[in-house]
Parts: C-alpha cells; structure tokens; sequence
C-alpha cells in the first residue's frame, strides 16, 4: 500500500503491544470491509466528494484537536506540505475514486477492483530506482489478478447487462494506484512522529481537497440540505467514526509498524466482507461470475502478498 526498517525511526512507536497491533489489523481489516457499503449508502443523498469532504474534515478537526490540546508537537510547514501529498494520493485519489465510482457499480464490485492496490506496489517497488524485481510467483499472481478484473469488465458482457461499468472500473484501478503511491510515500514523508496530529492533518488536507474536487464536479448544484436522508446522515456519522477515526488512523499507524507487505494484507478480507455485506443488506447481484472473479482477485492478491 520497503522494508519497515526503511522507515523513519521517529515515526515509528518502539515495540508496540501485539494487542495494539492485532487490534488495528482488525479495525483495517472488518471495519474497512463495511464502509464500501456505507458509503453507497451515504452518497444515495449527498454529492460523492462533498461526502467524503465532509467526513474527513470532521474527522480531521477532532484527531488535529486532541493532538494539539495533549501533546506537545506542532505540525511544520513542512508537515503540511506532506499531508497535502498524501490527502491528494490517499484521499481524492483513492477514496474519491471509490466514493465517485458507487455511483455506478455495486460496493461490492467497488471493494473487489481496489483489492489491486498490492498489486500495484509489487510493480511500483519494482519500478522505482533501484528497485526490486519481483519473483516470478509474483508475476503470476499479477496474472490471475488481471484474468479476474477480466472477468468483472468484459465488454461483451457489459452490452447483456452482465459485467461491470467500464468507467467506473477504470476510476477504481486508476483510484487504486494512487492509494498504492500515497501509503509508499507517507512511510518515507515528513510528517509528525505522533499518528494522532499526522492522520489528522493528512484527513483536513485531503479534506479541502475533496470539496475543490466536489466543486469542480458541479456538486454545489447539486447538494441540497433538507434532502439528506436519515440513512444517509447515520452512513456518514459511521464513515466518520469507524471508517475514518478507526479505519483510517489504524491504517496509517500500521504503515509505521509494520511492513506494507503485512498492510496490504487488508485486501484479502475487505472485498469478502463487502460483498456479503452489499448482497445481504443492499440486495446488490451475485452471481456466479462475480464469485469466480473474486476468489481469482483474493487468490492472485494473496499469492503476491505472501511470495513477498
């Protein structure tokens, strides 16, 4: 989502507790998995990047308040200047692309095509100066993941109504690079040691960049207030607890503790727990094409996860 080693020792805690650690892997791992679903939810009444804006921005000012009311550290210009690169990788890249494309595939489709994200990595390490290359397992398994993306975007079969939207397919594997290069940057980035003030500067800076991209998208046209639904309020008020305070800030400690290669392991779990939760809460489609394609995705991620 580069050795753990690599990364810089003010910015990783000593020894964190295995129950901290299988905690966060756990909030990344389950939490993660729902919000695919809450977020469809959430967007039924609210523009997509305003959403997203919204989440991250309160979710930003409590994380950026605490840090700043109980300890000492105090975010630099260049700091910010970091947050800003990985709000825009992580967050308008990555999760404006997923909010933008459920508008137009299933969240359960939406959370199998971001599984690619260790994908990209192997190929961005790979690609780097100095870089590693893979093993030949790993190409294989880039393989099997390729013929699975095949399998959800056939464009014969999107013509019978049967495969999924090729444009939102295509923002979600673009959305999917973008995450991968931001969780790369962010291990190496100057940011603060403590994870509170980075992930909430990280989420203000994404923010604002949400509703820039919201408004350039013409969603202030589009956004009206007293149209909210409630379901929409409630997805929004857990994307902002559980997706974004938890999830998130888990995610990115984990960057910091353990190597991306473990992180990435998110992707096995998150399309699994999204696609039950869409069939079985949203009546979203599952056929038999959709679960062929999803043990190849999870088989192909997980053979390049473990080989590496």
């Amino acid at each position: 989502m580069s050795d753990a080693a690599a990364a810089p020792a003010r910015g990783r805690p000593a020894q964190p507790s295995r129950a901290l650690v299988v905690a966060a892997f756990a909030a990344v791992y389950l939490i993660w998995g729902s919000t695919y679903l809450g977020i469809r939810i959430a967007i039924e009444t609210i523009p997509p990047f305003f959403m997203a804006s919204a989440r991250f921005l309160m979710a930003g000012a409590l994380l950026y308040g605490w840090a700043v009311t109980h300890g000492p550290e105090r975010p630099t210009r260049a700091h910010w200047r970091a947050a800003a690169i990985v709000g825009a990788l992580l967050l308008v890249g990555g999760n404006g692309s997923v909010v933008w494309a459920e508008q137009r595939v299933p969240s359960g489709i939406a959370a199998l095509l971001a599984a690619t994200v260790p994908l990209w990595m192997v190929l961005l390490d790979w690609w780097r100066p100095g870089g590693t290359r893979p093993h030949w397992m790993v190409f294989v398994g880039i393989a099997f993941g390729l013929g699975g993306l095949a399998l959800l975007v056939e464009p014969s079969s999107f013509v019978s109504g049967h495969a999924t939207d090729p444009l939102g397919a295509a923002v979600l594997l673009i959305g999917s690079l973008l995450w991968a290069m931001g969780s790369i940057y962010s291990r190496h980035a100057a940011l603060p040691s403590s994870p509170i003030l980075m992930t909430g500067i990280e989420m203000l800076a994404g923010g604002v960049l949400l509703a820039g991209t919201g408004l350039l998208f013409g969603e202030s046209h589009r956004f009206v207030l007293h149209a909210v639904s409630l379901r929409s309020e409630i997805a929004l008020l857990y994307l902002i607890v559980f997706g974004a305070l938890i999830g998130f800030t888990a995610y990115l400690w984990l960057l910091r503790v353990a190597s991306p290669a473990h992180v990435s392991t998110y992707a096995y779990v998150n399309p699994v727990v999204a696609v039950i939760l869409g069939w079985a809460l949203a009546g979203e489609p599952l056929s038999a094409r959709t679960l062929l394609a999803a043990g190849v995705i999870v088989a192909a991620v997980m053979v390049v996860g473990l080989k590496r």
